[in-house]
């Protein structure tokens, strides 16, 4: 008997490979914010399902620190191409299983996994729902239809849309801007029918994507809460010529390019919880 993804997931490689996903992150993007509007609302321990758009390759790394830092004491989970678990095997110590894309056994291997997930509190199941990588202002979002399904084996989960977005804005690395819509029950959901349901839940991701891209185009960290503080600057020869006219002038030296009270990326009041929304640390 095949042991499901709760069986095979390992917490102590979880909490292991957490801290690596977070420095690579960290190393390769400028931030992961998340919108101030669109934090996520969740006050019970039910298992949840975040369900999102795939706009890159980063949305696997993107949950593993957003369920390190969002919901934390919760064991995270999500489908992954089976030919990249197979390549890869210790994603499924962390959280991951196999799934055979656009096919009906791979569909059905999903529902079996999410049961798995979904038996439990304290779970997330996160789905890149749309299946294939898209731009974000793709419409219509083309939701696989699978997505649908999880109200009917989880009445008792609630269900969030995330919306996610990369952004360059000033900084040599990329800005992972994510937000999540309004939540709802999987009771709530399930007295749709599957056509209607799938269409409300494409709606509900696209209403916070709409949402999220206003505050994108803003370039406006100050709308965002800082999850993840990557490295500024552009580094090499220019950072090491900035910071030595720093010196020479007295002044502390910041690789930021975003700073100044004139500058339209100042930071402005650091945000609740936060030390500082455009270099501060994560928040707890």
């Amino acid at each position: 008997m095949t042991r499901g993804p709760v069986a095979r997931r390992s917490p102590a490689l979880a909490a292991f490979f957490g801290p690596w996903f977070e420095r690579f992150a960290a190393r390769h993007l400028n931030a992961i914010r998340v919108a101030a509007w669109g934090m996520p609302d969740v006050a019970t321990d039910a298992p949840v399902v975040v369900w999102t758009n795939r706009p890159s390759w980063w949305d696997a790394a993107l949950y593993v620190v957003l369920n390190r830092r969002l919901f934390a004491g919760r064991a995270g989970f999500g489908p992954m191409d089976a030919a990249m678990v197979r390549r890869y095997r210790f994603f499924e110590r962390i959280g991951a299983f196999p799934v055979e894309m656009g096919t009906a056994r791979g569909a059905a291997a999903f529902l079996e996994a999410a049961h798995d997930v979904l038996s439990a509190r304290r779970r997330v199941l996160w789905v890149a729902a749309q299946g294939r990588f898209a731009d974000v202002r793709d419409r219509p979002l083309g939701l696989r239809p699978g997505i649908a399904r999880l109200p009917e084996i989880a009445p008792h989960a609630i269900f969030l849309p995330m919306a996610i977005e990369c952004a360059f804005w000033t900084e040599r690395g990329a800005e992972a801007l994510v937000a999540f819509g309004p939540p709802m029950t999987g009771t709530r959901l399930s007295t749709l029918e599957r056509r209607a349901r799938l269409a409300r839940m494409e709606a509900a991701l696209a209403d916070t994507m709409d949402r999220l891209a206003d505050d994108v185009r803003s370039r406006d960290p100050a709308r965002f809460r800082t999850v993840l503080a990557g490295r500024s600057g552009i580094g090499g020869v220019s950072d090491l010529w900035r910071g030595t006219a720093a010196r020479w002038r007295g002044v502390p030296f910041d690789p930021a390019h975003g700073v100044g009270p004139l500058h339209p990326l100042s930071p402005g009041p650091p945000p609740p919880g936060g030390r500082d929304s455009q270099r501060g640390r994560a928040l707890p």
